[in-house]
């Protein structure tokens, strides 16, 4: 199979970058993800290159080419070229030396059929020849990527292994390319290996759990994690309600799927286990706030919801509860501010203190009640409340 001739001319600058690499000479490739998703006729997110030069090379080829080189990974081999159409990795050509399950010590070779072998899936470790545009593909990736299978390359045990993560990889990859169930040894692989997760980042946990949830439809492979107990060493809130749960958010969501919104689904509807998921992902703060927020039952008044905690909190309340109508309300409205403050209190007499800040919760809490009315009931509102403070 070959790639079509004008696949390098997509970004600016990357026909001009792996000519200074030493494309006539066989010299680099596209690789894994860029090939895997232009031979599915997609707009690959990342463009990677390997090389048989040395890091040193790499970034001397890239400057003398008119680009910036940074040194992102220059142990591993990796240099980020910076184009006007975004970084590209280049990465010289490597073979597994040592592995503990998080980290891998590398050689550099410059043998191709190597460097795909230590890559984790057949349909990740397909090369591209950017003269002919050849792709080459040493583990039976085309034919996985033409059926629809996740496989690992070799032994799935001894990958699993090698990097821990990749047991969530080989869903994330299954929910994103697979068709059916998942294969059969590659999944009982990923069960034995269950526990391997605990000794992962729980960083590097939530960025892959964050990367499958934001897919189409995640739940059908979720659903087959917990079935096989893959998430009980380290989210075992996440059960079969859960998934019951994501199912019929994505069927309601329609093309705006959240991943801190699904995996709010997948929790059990608590603030606290919320708060406790947030903490041990280590999710940022403001993610961590929104899976709080979103594990409280949406109650009442869906514009006054949307005034206590923000539109996107109500969104994320309305979805979870299937509130259609709620939804509808809020759609295209903007909360309103309370048009007057405790100046308007104190300029009619009363003095500056709690009295006023109880009073204007007051007023704000009738204004809320009464559908936000416009300045002139305000107005209304707070000469009452004044004449009942007196």
């Amino acid at each position: 199979m070959k790639l079509p001739p004008e696949t390098l001319e997509r970004r600016e600058g990357l026909a001009a970058l792996v000519a200074a690499l030493g494309a006539a000479d066989g010299e680099v490739r596209p690789i894994g993800g860029y090939v895997r998703d232009s031979v599915l006729n997609l707009d690959p997110s990342d463009i990677d290159l390997a090389t048989v030069h040395m890091p040193e090379e790499s970034v001397r080829r890239i400057r003398a080419a008119g680009f910036k080189a940074v040194p992102t990974g220059i142990a591993h081999g990796t240099v980020t070229a910076v184009l006007p159409s975004g970084p590209v990795e280049v990465t010289t050509l490597r073979r597994d030396v040592e592995t503990d399950g998080r980290h891998a010590i590398v050689a550099f070779t410059d043998d191709w059929a190597a460097d795909a072998a230590r890559r984790d899936f057949t349909i990740n470790a397909l090369s591209a020849d950017p003269r002919d545009g050849l792709v080459h593909d040493y583990f039976g990736g085309l034919d996985d990527l033409a059926a629809g299978r996740v496989r690992f390359i070799g032994d799935p045990l001894a990958r699993i292994a090698e990097d821990h993560l990749r047991i969530l990889r080989f869903f994330r990859f299954h929910a994103r390319f697979g068709k059916g169930p998942p294969s059969a040894a590659d999944l009982d692989a990923c069960a034995a290996r269950a526990n391997d997760l605990m000794a992962l980042s729980r960083e590097r946990i939530a960025q892959e759990l964050i990367k499958l949830l934001a897919l189409a439809d995640p739940a059908p492979t979720i659903a087959v994690m917990v079935s096989r107990g893959i998430f009980l060493p380290v989210l075992p809130e996440i059960d079969r309600a859960g998934v019951e749960r994501l199912s019929a958010l994505v069927a309601r969501e329609g093309g705006d799927g959240d991943a801190i919104r699904r995996l709010a689904a997948l929790l059990p509807s608590d603030p606290a286990v919320a708060d406790k998921v947030g903490a041990r992902l280590k999710l940022s703060k403001l993610q961590r706030k929104r899976l709080i927020v979103a594990a409280e039952p949406a109650q009442g008044d869906p514009r006054a919801l949307a005034y206590r905690i923000g539109a996107q909190g109500a969104r994320d309340r309305l979805l979870l509860a299937g509130d259609a109508p709620g939804l509808a309300a809020i759609e295209g409205w903007t909360p309103p501010r309370l048009p007057i403050g405790g100046g308007a209190l104190v300029a009619l007499g009363m003095n500056a203190g709690p009295k006023v800040a109880a009073a204007l919760a007051a007023i704000e809490r009738r204004w809320i009640a009464e559908g936000f009315p416009d300045r002139a009931r305000v107005e209304a509102l707070v000469q009452e409340e004044v004449a009942r403070s007196e």
